[in-house]
């Protein structure tokens, strides 16, 4: 008679950019399906949801960190102790996107390790009319010289909302077989409309 061993596997990604791009908003669009358009200031919020398919157990750890940068000790913890990173701007703000260049220092810096999973996120693009920022600059930078994911999104459409998450997890290493369980998941959520094309490369749902 065999028994069949309960697998657990934990990661941990954190949020990070500057106040009111829309971290929160993110989070709360993938965790619990909703948007709440006025900006909360967050200092730490962590987030835990935890998925089980076939007898393997997943939890996901997502820290909301604080866009004040008042809270440098605490940034550098959450940076030191999680497997991934989303990296956030608003597409309508061309100062966030420093930030995002600034903040990506520090994570190399921390981590000590160039090939860290990082994450950058344009948020906002249902602002169309007060757009910014450029999506193919963007692109160059991140995918050709820092060698990263990126994609544009919308808390408030729920566009590529699930996208973000799922490039997160592959980055930071999930095993393949929680793939059905994270399909699943994404067929909670709203069907999107295909009027924006994304950014990303990823095209499936499978996790390796």
């Amino acid at each position: 008679m065999s028994f069949k061993v309960m697998e657990k596997t934990e990661v941990r990604l954190v949020f990070l950019g500057a106040a009111g791009v829309g971290k929160t908003a993110l989070i709360q669009r993938f965790l619990k399906d909703t948007f709440e358009p006025k900006h909360h200031r967050t200092v730490e919020e962590l987030h835990r949801k935890e998925y089980e398919v076939g007898g393997v157990k997943v939890t996901i750890n997502i820290m909301d960190t604080s866009g004040s940068y008042s809270f440098p000790a605490m940034r550098k913890l959450s940076i030191q102790n999680s497997d991934a990173f989303a990296l956030v701007y608003a597409v309508d703000d061309p100062e966030s996107l420093e930030a995002v260049k600034s903040l990506r220092e520090e994570i190399l810096e921390v981590k000590e390790d160039k090939y860290t999973p990082i994450v950058v996120i344009g948020n906002k693009i249902d602002r169309h009319n007060e757009r910014q920022v450029s999506s193919e600059d963007v692109l160059s930078t991140v995918e050709l010289d820092w060698n990263h994911s990126f994609l544009e999104s919308s808390a408030k459409d729920n566009i590529n909302v699930m996208e973000v998450f799922r490039e997160l997890l592959q980055q930071a290493k999930l095993p393949s077989r929680l793939s059905p369980a994270l399909c699943r998941r994404r067929e909670t959520f709203p069907k999107e409309i295909n009027k924006h094309p994304r950014i990303n490369k990823t095209n499936s749902c499978h996790i390796s």
